[in-house]
C-alpha cells in the first residue's frame, strides 16, 4: 500500500491535499498534533510499496527514512526543516528547501505547476509567511476578499493541530484532510455556512480571547516570553498565539510556555518577523529542540531551565 505521512498542521495538511486533488491515490495515512513528527516510523516497511512524506523534519526521522530505503520502498519528500543528512538513494526524490520564506505548501505548489495554488496560499498564511501569501495572491490576481479569507482558513486549520494529544483537537488532521479533501476549491467552503471554516473560526475566536490573559514571564525590546495556563485552550492556541505576538512586535522574538503533564513545557518559539532566522539554532540548544529558522520549539522544557531559555533566546538576538 502506499503511505502519505504529513504534519497535522496547515502546512502539512494543505500540502497533502492539492498533491490528491491533483493526484488521487488510495492511501493510509499517517499524521497526529503538529509536535508530533517523527512520523515516518509509523510506516509498515513490510506493507509499503510507496510513501509521500510532507512537512516533517528529516533530521528527525533519518533511521525511519533509510529503513524505507532500504527495504526498497520510493519515497518522495518535500519539506522546509532541517534536513540533517540526507541519505543517497536512487529511490529517494527530494524537495526541500530551508529558507524562511518557504513552506511545504508552496514547495508542493511549484511541483505541481500552481495547479491548486489557493490552498498552496492559504497554508502560507497559516505558516505566517504573510507577506510571502499576499505576493502570490497578487501574482495570481486574487483579491482582497478571498485573500482574507484564506489568511483565515490557514490560521484556522494551523491552529487545529496544536494539542498535547489529538483529543485536544477540534479535528483529527486525518479526518480534516479527507473533509477539506471534498473541496476542490476553497471558495466552496466559505460559500457553506455550516461547514468546518465556521466551526473553526467559531472555536479559535473563543481560544484567542482567553489567551489575552497570558502570564509575561519576561520581556524587553529583545523578546517576549509568555506562559499559558495547562489546559487545552491554551495547548490549542500556543502556536498560533505566537505568530500574533510576532505580527503585533515584529522586531522581537517570542516564546509561549505551555505546561506539560510531567511538569515540563511545551514551548513555541518565533523569531522577529523583520529578522527571520535562528529560531531552530536557539531550540535546539535544548534536547527536545527544533525546527526552522522563523519558527521552532522545544517539545519537554524543564522547569528549571525556564530561566536558561530565556537567557538563550534574549542572547541569540541581542
Amino acid at each position: 500500500m502506499h503511505f502519505d505521512v504529513f504534519n497535522g498542521d496547515a502546512d502539512g495538511i494543505l500540502a497533502l491535499l492539492q498533491l490528491r486533488l491533483a493526484e488521487p491515490k488510495v492511501s493510509t495515512l499517517i499524521t497526529g498534533v503538529k509536535r508530533d513528527i517523527s512520523l515516518v516510523q509509523q510506516v509498515d516497511v513490510e506493507l509499503a510499496i510507496s510513501a509521500t512524506i510532507l512537512d516533517v523534519s528529516m533530521e528527525k526521522n533519518t533511521q525511519a527514512l533509510t529503513n524505507l530505503l532500504a527495504n526498497d520502498v520510493p519515497v518522495f519528500y518535500v519539506d522546509h526543516h532541517r534536513t540533517g543528512d540526507v541519505p543517497e538513494s536512487p529511490l529517494l526524490t527530494s524537495l526541500v528547501n530551508t529558507s524562511p520564506d518557504v513552506c511545504t505548501s508552496l514547495l508542493v505548489n511549484d511541483y505541481l505547476k500552481g495547479k491548486h495554488h489557493l490552498w498552496a496560499i492559504a497554508a502560507a498564511y497559516g505558516d505566517n509567511l504573510k507577506t510571502v501569501a499576499a505576493n502570490h495572491c497578487v501574482l495570481n490576481g486574487v483579491g482582497s476578499p478571498l485573500a482574507n479569507q484564506l489568511e483565515a482558513l490557514g490560521t484556522y486549520v494551523n491552529y487545529n493541530g496544536y494539542g498535547r494529544t489529538t483529543d485536544d483537537l477540534h479535528y483529527h488532521p486525518a479526518d480534516l484532510y479527507q473533509k477539506l479533501l471534498g473541496y476542490e476549491h476553497p471558495e466552496n467552503l466559505f460559500s457553506n455556512k455550516s461547514s468546518l471554516f465556521y466551526d473553526l473560526e467559531s472555536a479559535y475566536e473563543q481560544d484567542m480571547n482567553m489567551a489575552q490573559t497570558a502570564e509575561v514571564l519576561f520581556e524587553n525590546n529583545i523578546c517576549k516570553v509568555v506562559c499559558l495556563e495547562d489546559a487545552a485552550w491554551s495547548r490549542r492556541v500556543s502556536g498560533v498565539f505566537g505568530n500574533d505576538l510576532a505580527n503585533t512586535a515584529p522586531d522581537k522574538a517570542h516564546g509561549v510556555l505551555t505546561r506539560n503533564l510531567d511538569g515540563s513545557y511545551t514551548v513555541s518559539v518565533r523569531a522577529p518577523l523583520n529578522n527571520k532566522q535562528g529560531a531552530d539554532e536557539v531550540c535546539i540548544q535544548f534536547p527536545t529542540g527544533g525546527g526552522r529558522a522563523g519558527a521552532a520549539g522545544i517539545n519537554a522544557l524543564p522547569e528549571e531551565q525556564i530561566e536558561t531559555f530565556i537567557s538563550v533566546l534574549q542572547n541569540y538576538y541581542d
